[in-house]
């Protein structure tokens, strides 16, 4: 192993690589819990949803440090599963959503072979890929808010402030408190850890059942077979392309993000600032969504919480292989997951939620052409409720008004072609 991964040259040990992977593990493993909860919004069976979401992110990590040796983690991606459970599957059913996860993965690994991801990454707008970013976040906030009970259906103001002492909300305040502290304190693994301590507090509240033994928290993984291969491809035809464009973007934005800023921590990217062996990297995130789309989960990207175990020393994709094996050794927390309630996770999404609304940071709000498509894209996915929805404003807002303001020098032709494909995704 030492040989393989070139430990001498990277400067680092096993027993660093171990330690690296465990930290990425703990601060990621929250996918496990949050995961079978939104996909199962779709009637998707959360046990089989939740073995499938190991499965692929235990194989795409190990494939990433075996094609990169870079100690960079993989799972279904927050945000991505968000628009595959209240978008994508909502039009086309899961089936359906899970035929276009597997179309649109199959065009990430085409541009990845092709070389094209870099240039399509270098030519989108920065502000409307923060946006995008930021615009996720408020949207996964919404449905942690109202899976906590916190906010309610209203009919005279679409929303109001539920009734804050039920169970469900108490539970939620109380675990959205101690994450909240946890983070705070840099607390490595704290989103899981919050997840954990809500699920205790529900017992408490009456919300669920008190566990008799330890075969409520460990057994055997469940089943697949109500969700694998079941793809739907016929519904596909439901959905306009803008939808497979956004899950392509979605993930083309975050995977490059990541890579690169994850990169740059390790201390990876070259003299030009670009990452080598970045086609590799893709292509493990591709085949992770191709292979997760069959065996029933939603799109994989990489994490940014591998900075994590790179910050623990992490340089070699043992870690990546290490956060793979712990994936696999989590099949038997089943029975544990499946007492997991909605409002136990609903502070993960909102602390997540948080996370993702920094990218405003670095939009320029000083010039008009840049914050009007940027508010129009953040504001459009949860006052829609929709991600797509959100891309597509942003993409015919930018052109737009930067033609307005005399500045089409500042437009690559490629944004025009995707304002109009926008379009057609309002009118069509």
């Amino acid at each position: 192993m030492e040989e393989f991964f070139d430990f001498k040259k990277h400067n680092t040990s096993l027993k660093t690589e171990v330690i690296a992977g465990i930290t990425t593990f703990m601060t990621m493993a929250y996918i496990i819990f949050v995961n079978p909860d939104l996909l199962g919004e779709t009637g998707m069976d959360e046990g089989a949803v939740m073995t499938a979401t190991i499965i692929t992110a235990a194989v795409s990590c190990i494939l990433m440090g075996i094609l990169t040796n870079y100690p960079f983690a993989l799972a279904s991606g927050m945000g991505l599963n968000a628009f595959f459970a209240f978008t994508v599957a909502p039009e086309a059913g899961w089936q359906g959503a899970l035929a276009a996860v597997l179309i649109s993965g199959i065009v990430f690994i085409i541009l990845a072979f092709l070389g094209l991801i870099e240039k399509i990454d270098s030519v989108v707008p920065t502000t409307l890929k923060k946006a995008v970013a930021a615009g996720i976040g408020l949207f996964i906030a919404l449905i942690g808010f109202q899976n906590s009970g916190i906010v309610v259906p209203y009919p005279d103001t679409l929303v109001t402030l539920g009734d804050l002492t039920e169970p469900g909300p108490i539970v939620s305040i109380l675990g959205l408190v101690a994450t909240a502290a946890l983070m705070a304190l840099k607390v490595k693994g704290a989103i899981l850890l919050g997840i954990i301590i809500s699920t205790f507090i529900s017992f408490f509240v009456g919300l669920q059942a008190f566990p008799t033994g330890i075969s409520d928290f460990i057994g055997q993984p469940a089943s697949l077979a109500p969700i694998a291969f079941q793809l739907d491809f016929g519904a596909i035809l439901d959905l306009g392309i803008m939808t497979i464009f956004a899950l392509v973007f979605v993930d083309l934005f975050d995977t490059m993000g990541t890579l690169l800023g994850a990169g740059a921590r390790a201390g990876y990217l070259n003299e030009q600032g670009n990452l080598p062996k970045v086609k590799n990297a893709m292509i493990a995130d591709a085949i992770g969504t191709i292979g997760g789309a069959l065996v029933g989960t939603s799109t994989v990207t990489t994490y940014v919480e591998s900075t994590s175990g790179i910050s623990e020393g992490g340089r070699t994709g043992a870690t990546a292989v290490v956060v793979g094996l712990l994936f696999l050794l989590a099949l038997f927390l089943a029975p544990f997951a499946s007492m997991v309630p909605s409002e136990a996770t609903a502070p993960a999404l909102i602390i997540v939620g948080v996370l993702m609304i920094g990218a405003v940071r670095d939009i320029d709000f000083e010039d008009f052409t840049e914050a009007f498509p940027a508010f129009i894209t953040i504001a459009l996915m949860p006052f829609t409720y929709s991600i797509a929805h959100g891309i597509a404003g942003g993409f015919i807002a930018y052109p737009l008004v930067k033609a307005f303001a005399g500045r089409t020098s500042e437009i690559h032709w490629f944004n025009y072609l995707l304002g109009i494909i926008s379009i057609f995704h309002f009118v069509g």
